[in-house]
């Protein structure tokens, strides 16, 4: 295999591969030879058939494999002398194609971006701030009072009283749609919060100031995005009865709440629910930690980036943005999305942050471990209740889903490591200016 090189200019590498004819017909005879042994054909014992046969019968095909493999081991060798590690997939073109006969030459062009060096960064120096919040007792204590609110109870109310939000209304009632019931429409002793947003848009609203014994036409229109495709966007009216009017019990901040939630006491509970919150503050806090130490890094080093990379992360940014402005649309016949030079901007970040940490994690040894990854799968087969065995088998079967998970894993383990070799300080700030640091994250 003759190799001549045809690009290279920053990280832009082209390449003529030329394989001989002489020297894949030799491939094909050598395969040919392999195999003559174990083939059996009409007419000829089993490893007796002439090798013209054989040609004629399988040449093609072995040719096509030959040309495979060389062209194939040639890159790999290439590769190996030249330390390059590309980017993405090389581009592998055959020269005259369709003009190609046996016993002419195969000359191959391959083209590629190669990763670039990634220069030594010096980390010692990074000095890093840490945010540090301690969960307060009137926190605490907000946080068991909503645990009690959601643990509420109702009592009837005073006969003849109006039912206002937060109550509870025990109500029977039957759906029509153009003068027909309709299945799952109706239902008997239903206990209904009103203000929760469980029914139907409108439905709720029209109960208020309903008392026990009254009977109430409420009219609504189901949503043009309703699940049951025979009720979208379709007038309804529900013919309810009022049964009972109850007002909302807080439960009683004891010992009995904390059981309710699996503590054994109330102190225990509190002792919980602190505990809880510190680890919410302590996620947050790292997420500004991780913020000011990625600002850093990208400060520290600069290198050529590969320009493939960055137009498809650059692209990646600007679909992930359309759909986060445009909630709705859920499909991806919105036509092509060009990044602007803010997503360009961003994407030159995460390409040149990406491969400088996937630099320090490579030279830390620092590697994911199985018992990781099958945390890590466990966590995103909750996601899909149900069909976690059928997200088990997608996981496995795929790669690329591997790699997606493997990879924020990696970068935390990376980013942790930097941290510990960092000069950091603890800082008390109060919950609100720890909110007010989240806030500002994503402000830039």
């Amino acid at each position: 295999m003759q190799v001549k090189e045809t690009q290279n200019e920053g990280l832009k590498r082209g390449y003529e591969f030329t394989l001989p004819a002489a020297d894949l017909a030799a491939q094909v005879d050598a395969k040919l030879k392999e195999a003559q042994p174990e083939v059996e054909m009409k007419g000829f014992r089993k490893g007796k058939v002439p090798m013209a046969m054989l040609k004629k019968q399988f040449g093609q095909r072995i040719m096509g494999d030959a040309m495979q493999e060389a062209i194939d081991g040639a890159l790999r060798t290439h590769l190996e002398k030249s330390g390059d590690r590309p980017a993405v997939q090389p581009k592998i073109e055959m020269v005259g194609g369709e003009t190609w006969k046996e016993g002419d030459d195969v000359v191959v062009t391959v083209a590629y971006e190669a990763l670039p060096a990634i220069p030594e960064a010096d980390l010692s120096g990074i000095e890093l701030e840490r945010l540090v919040v301690s969960a307060s007792d009137e926190q605490v204590n907000e946080a068991l009072e909503n645990l009690a609110k959601n643990a509420q109870s109702f009592e009837d109310r005073k006969k003849g009283t109006k039912a206002k939000d937060g109550d509870q209304v025990v109500i029977d009632f039957k759906g029509m749609v153009d003068g027909e019931a309709f299945e799952g429409g109706a239902a008997e002793d239903y206990p209904l919060v009103l203000g929760s947003g469980s029914f139907i848009p409108g439905f709720e609203e029209q109960l208020v100031g309903a008392k026990a014994g009254d009977e109430v036409k409420v009219e609504v229109k189901f949503p043009e995005e309703y699940g049951a495709p025979n009720l979208a966007g379709k007038d309804a009216v529900f013919e309810t009865t009022v049964k009972a009017v109850k007002a909302p019990k807080a439960a009683e901040l004891d010992d009995e709440l904390a059981k309710k939630f699996g503590a054994e006491s109330l102190d225990a509970l509190k002792a919980q629910i602190r505990e809880r919150l510190e680890a919410e503050y302590k996620g947050a806090s790292r997420q500004v930690l991780k913020r000011a130490l990625l600002d850093k890094l990208d400060a520290l080093v600069k290198f050529d980036l590969p320009e493939s990379l960055v137009e498809a992360e650059a692209h990646q940014i600007a679909h992930q943005l359309y759909h986060e402005e445009h909630p709705d649309d859920h499909g991806h016949n919105h036509g092509e999305i060009e990044p602007t030079d803010e997503h360009k901007a961003l994407a030159e970040r995460r390409v040149r942050l990406g491969l400088l940490l996937a630099e320090i994690g490579q030279k830390a040894e620092i590697t994911v471990s199985d018992q990781e990854m099958t945390q890590a799968v466990l966590r995103q087969a909750r996601q899909y209740p149900g069909q976690e065995r059928a997200f088990f088998e997608f996981i496995q079967q795929n790669p690329q889903a591997q790699q997606q998970l493997r990879a924020p894993i990696f970068e935390d383990k990376v980013i942790d490591h930097i941290v510990e070799g960092a000069k950091v300080s603890d800082k008390d700030v109060s919950k609100e200016e720890l909110e007010k640091a989240i806030e500002a994250l994503d402000q830039v």
